[in-house]
């Protein structure tokens, strides 16, 4: 009867920390979200985009903002049911009935367990995806509407090779130009140049022509079939109006350029492969061109160029292995197209020369060139950091989502130790484990880029420190003399001294 019993007691731990799983993985994005939302929307909103463009951005933004909630709504979970769980006696009468602290925990971290296999699929296919939408669509907007991107001190391109205009100072909430110079080249005979010492900008309704109402300015005109006719006009209002500035969305249907977080492992993981050929192709022909160099010098003839290596087509490792069978066995299969067969060429006959082949003529002896090693060893410098840049992003994919198992490991013991901590507990504690946990997954990444620590270290420090403190806390709560009933903030403050 024991194995129905430990079903039951599984059962009932996963069931305890569901809610408040979920209510915590909602809170915490649903705050960053908002957060979100109050940065961008005043930009979003004044460009005249649809309300569904804009649930776009958002929703689109939601996968990241979610990849990093996740493991901090299970370490809330984890602490606030354990937490309860020990208030109301529940892990007095589970020790008392023989349930040791390591069968209380074996379910909880199956379930982490699940949860960050989980966060690791939806760090690697939903969240690149996601990522690379977001970046199109926020280009496609930022080339909606020129107010917004308008620079101040700089010669803007209005329309393409036609009309420019520059501004001293620019309020992108009203519109309004300060110390307007405006470079007209449309009319191919004459050219203009129409400065205005403040302005105002609108739109009409379509969005497709630009409206400039310019004050206190003059207009400089120069006739190109006789340069030595000049006009200038003085105005105290003038205005202009700009055709065809573009002020519609064009969405892009095909953007093949991709970033290391919009990449998923595989196709980072060829990634590194490439530049490690890259660099001992560099290694290879630095070696060729300083032994040439040498043989020149002393009279030899030059050693053949180095081989091209042959490119490595399989997919790298064994999860980017079994993928695409995964996927073809999710997917319903496509029907192929019959393409004709190719008719058989007749072999090549090949030509035998009459003439002796030439003798390779030596090169006059002269100094070796060092800036072909210097151009090599930059090559290798500027491959190597993008190799750690991908290897970076890669194993931060693997950490965050193993963070879950590690924030389960950690809670735990915590919420066992500390039973009269209550919603203070999770919350500070959450609070301080978040800081400490992603200031770390940021410095290592810095490191990282710089070179300074593998990939490896600098993403996994944080868990491996979390890992070491939960363990060490486990171990102080399954000591025989330890006890649940007593401890509250006095004791948590006397532990910190």
């Amino acid at each position: 009867m024991a194995r129905p019993t430990v079903r039951i007691l599984s059962r009932y731990l996963l069931r305890q920390h569901v809610p408040p799983l979920v209510f915590a993985l909602a809170a915490l994005t649903s705050f960053l979200l908002i957060q979100q939302i109050a940065k961008q929307l005043g930009n979003l909103v004044g460009k005249g985009l649809p309300a569904g463009v804009i649930i776009q951005v958002f929703a689109l933004s939601i996968p990241f903002i979610v990849a990093t909630t996740l493991p901090m709504a299970v370490l809330v979970a984890v602490l606030y049911a354990f937490t309860h769980l020990a208030a109301g006696n529940e892990i007095t009468a589970m020790k008392a009935g023989g349930v040791s602290v390591g069968r209380l925990l074996a379910p909880v971290l199956g379930g982490a367990t699940f949860v960050a296999c989980l966060a690791f699929v939806w760090n690697d296919q939903v969240l690149p995806r996601s990522n690379h939408s977001l970046r199109v669509l926020l280009m496609d907007i930022q080339r909606k509407k020129p107010s917004f991107t308008l620079k101040e001190q700089i010669i803007n391109e209005v329309v393409g090779g036609q009309f420019f205009l520059r501004a001293a100072r620019t309020d992108p909430a009203t519109d309004k130009l300060k110390d307007v110079t405006i470079y007209d080249l449309q009319d191919a005979e004459r050219r203009r140049i129409i400065s205005a010492d403040s302005g105002q900008m609108a739109y009409t309704p379509g969005g497709q022509d630009l409206y400039l109402t310019l004050r206190d300015g003059d207009i400089r005109q120069v006739d190109r079939t006789d340069p030595t006719h000049f006009n200038r006009t003085f105005y105290r209002a003038n205005r202009i109006r700009v055709a065809g500035i573009g002020n519609t969305l064009e969405r892009t249907e095909r953007d093949s350029y991709r970033s290391d977080r919009e990449m998923s492992i595989c196709e980072m993981q060829q990634v590194v492969r490439e530049t490690r050929d890259d660099v001992v192709r560099t290694q290879r022909e630095m070696e060729r061109t300083v032994q040439n160099d040498l043989r020149r010098l002393a009279g030899l003839a030059p050693l053949t160029p180095v081989p091209e290596l042959a490119a490595d087509t399989t997919p790298p490792g064994v999860y980017c292995r079994l993928l695409p069978l995964l996927t073809r066995w999710l997917t319903p299969d496509s029907a192929a197209a019959q393409t004709p067969g190719k008719r058989a060429s007749p072999p090549l006959i090949p030509q035998v020369s009459d003439t002796p082949p030439s003798r390779p003529q030596l090169r006059n002896p002269s100094a070796v060139t060092p800036g072909v090693v210097t151009s090599a060893r930059s090559r290798i410098e500027v491959a190597q950091d993008r190799r750690a840049m991908y290897q970076i992003e890669i194993h931060k994919k693997l950490a965050l989502a193993v963070a879950c198992i590690v924030f389960a490991l950690l809670g735990v013991p915590i919420a066992i130790h500390f039973p009269r901590g209550g919603i203070g507990l999770v919350i500070g504690m959450s609070l301080g484990v978040f800081t400490v946990y992603y200031v770390g997954l940021i410095g290592g990444e810095e490191l990282g880029n710089r070179r300074v620590v593998s990939p490896v270290l600098a993403m996994w420090c944080a868990n491996i420190l979390f890992t070491m403190v939960g363990l060490i806390a486990l171990a102080l709560t399954r000591r025989p003399a330890h006890s649940i009933s007593g401890l509250n903030w006095t004791d948590v403050r006397d532990a910190l001294r």
